[in-house]
């Protein structure tokens, strides 16, 4: 598995329903920041890159996901200092794979 659900777990300290809501603000929220943040990517938007890169950072760290947690935290100093936009491009596919992978996979395990 991509992630992990141990800090969740122990942020819900047992509570069920709290580790599903986390989960289904996950599913609902992340893959339409991922899309907005590919959009700034291509078009090359510093300011929407930052922005998205900054949002969808602690939810990839709340599930554990340490890579793609580092990528998000790299993409959005890249877009807050206006810098490297090629670096940002060849990080961005391998963040969005790792948030795929995770969504496919905990919307198999919990039937979201």
């Amino acid at each position: 598995m991509i992630y992990s659900l141990d800090k969740i777990q122990e942020m819900a300290e047992g509570d069920a329903e709290f580790v599903e809501s986390v989960l289904s603000v996950f599913l609902e929220e992340v893959p339409t920041d991922l899309l907005a943040l590919e959009g700034a990517v291509k078009a090359g938007d510093y300011e929407q890159i930052y922005k998205m890169a900054h949002k969808i950072k602690p939810n990839v760290d709340l599930l554990g996901m340490e890579q793609a947690r580092a990528l998000a935290l790299e993409i959005e100093t890249l877009g807050k200092a206006s810098g490297d936009l090629g670096l940002i491009r060849s990080h961005f596919p391998v963040l969005k794979q790792q948030v795929e992978q995770a969504v496919s996979e905990l919307r198999k395990e919990f039937g979201f």
